[in-house]
């Protein structure tokens, strides 16, 4: 197993956006993809409170690619994304990592 892990570093304000588009929209999507999130944070306490990192479980790099790119070019996303940003950009910038769990951790 590997978890990706993704922080979305949101326009000033727009934290509530993204929020409401994953609860709403993005989450059932990925559902329909079979993509497995593990959790959902914001920072309490850090270099900014626009932050949403989540971690996503992953088989293997060729099941992302896979589900990754079928859900990124899926037309119900493509036309809530475009919705949910009617009032404007929501998402400043992403950083994504991938990471595999040591021989110790809870997570395997």
């Amino acid at each position: 197993m590997i978890y990706e892990s993704r922080i979305y570093r949101c326009i000033p304000g727009r934290l509530p956006a993204l929020l409401k588009r994953f609860e709403n929209t993005t989450l059932k999507l990925w559902e329909k993809h079979g993509i497995r999130p593990v959790g959902f944070f914001t920072t309490l306490i850090g270099e900014s409170n626009q932050d949403l990192t989540y971690f996503i479980a992953w088989e293997s790099l060729a099941e992302r690619e896979t589900k990754w790119t079928a859900f990124m070019t899926n037309p119900d996303w493509i036309a809530a994304r475009a919705k949910s940003e009617e009032d404007g950009q929501i998402v400043a910038n992403i950083t994504s990592q991938f990471l595999v769990p040591t021989a110790f951790s809870a997570l395997k």
